[in-house]
């Protein structure tokens, strides 16, 4: 599909995420959707491969997103030290923490109810999977417009920064989006189609 070429101010970055959100729900009925996940499964694996990480914090899926559960599992199975780890946020408009998740562990209801893990075993990734509605070839990400990330990331500890990596499909590839002094650019972009 080819990208959006938008540079969208603050009132049309709204309506580009709801096209954006739009699109990817659409794509779930069509018939290689299966297909797409595999192929982005493959890519995710062949990304968080590439980098030394003990701890992955990723994301519980919503609203059409890849959902990276098996992959981190599947990742988790390979080395009885990693840990993987679910945000929760704990108070509005700041930081979120990560708490430990493995594959059938007991869930909660956590803030906007999105599951959490009913343990609250505290860990700090040093690799993150971030959902993307977009991004541009400069990989600056467009989320869901709460912030969250961008607090989390600005407040990590220091000399302690993950490795970020977005998690989008190819549709949400856009020419360029608007950021701010504050919006750090991921460190790649994982699509089902590649690695940027």
């Amino acid at each position: 599909m080819e990208s959006i070429a938008r540079n969208p101010s603050p009132e049309p970055k709204s309506a580009l995420r709801a096209t954006l959100l739009a699109t990817r729900e659409a794509q779930r009925e069509e018939a290689d959707h299966a297909a797409r996940n595999e192929a982005l499964a493959r890519r995710v694996t062949a990304a968080i491969s590439a980098h030394p990480a003990s701890c992955i914090g990723f994301y519980w899926p919503v609203a059409g997103e890849f959902d990276a559960r098996s992959t981190l599992a599947a990742w988790l199975a390979l080395d009885a030290a990693r840990d993987a780890a679910l945000p929760v946020v704990v108070e509005r408009h700041a930081p979120m923490r990560f708490h430990a998740w493995r594959e059938h562990a007991p869930m909660k209801a956590g803030r906007y109810r999105i599951p959490v893990p009913l343990e609250e075993r505290l860990v700090v990734p040093d690799l993150l999977l971030i959902p993307c509605v977009g991004f541009d070839a400069k990989r600056y990400r467009l989320g869901y417009g709460g912030g969250y990330y961008d607090r989390t990331l600005g407040a990590w500890p220091v000399g302690r920064k993950p490795v970020t990596i977005g998690v989008a499909y190819e549709s949400g590839k856009c020419d360029a989006l608007p950021h701010e002094s504050h919006d750090m650019p991921l460190d790649a972009v994982v699509t089902e189609s590649d690695i940027y």
